[in-house]
């Protein structure tokens, strides 16, 4: 779905909302839910080569906003007065280019439509659950393969005569 310079801007807390599993830990603690939202985005732009920006509403909260790495992914708080949505809209325009695809992902239709109209592809809540668990699932598969690691790549490339010479060399008996 996504190219390798694309950008996806996440709606966090929407995100939260609407992904059962982080629902069920926002019951218990915010702060397990937004971990566990940022921990499983990790690994999917990991595995999917994309820039991904996580953005947390803190409209209620004063101060100036805040931005952190949590692995490679960005996190951004936003600024007091700001909502997530003003934000992403903030975002888009930031990172427009012909070069990229920008991707908003959000259930909000409000948000999807206005990130639509400045430039931006809309991505749903349920969407982006699909593809981050395809993503865990194609990861399980490629790590659980009985695929026997090769401890020398060289070792088919070289021909008979390289490879014997490097052998006395790595043993000490170098050409003189």
């Amino acid at each position: 779905m996504f190219q390798r310079e694309d950008v996806l801007l996440v709606d966090g807390y929407n995100m939260i909302g609407a992904w059962p599993e982080l629902a069920l830990l926002k019951q218990e603690k915010l702060e397990n839910a937004r971990d566990r939202l940022l921990d499983m985005l990790s690994d999917y732009q990991s595995y999917a080569g994309l820039t991904v920006i996580v953005v947390f509403d803190a409209f209620r909260v004063p101060g100036a906003g805040a931005e952190y790495r949590h692995q490679r992914l960005q996190v951004v708080y936003t600024r007091e007065r700001e909502t997530a949505d003003e934000c992403i809209e903030r975002l888009v325009g930031d990172w427009i280019s012909v070069r990229r695809n920008i991707y908003v992902a959000t259930s909000d239709q409000v948000e999807q439509h206005v990130a639509f109209g400045r430039g931006a592809l809309r991505v749903t809540a349920r969407e982006l659950r699909l593809e981050v668990r395809q993503s865990r699932t194609d990861i399980q598969k490629a790590i659980r393969k009985d695929v026997p690691l090769k401890k020398n790549p060289l070792d088919g490339v070289l021909t008979d005569e390289v490879h014997r010479r490097l052998e006395q060399m790595r043993r000490g008996r170098g050409e003189k």
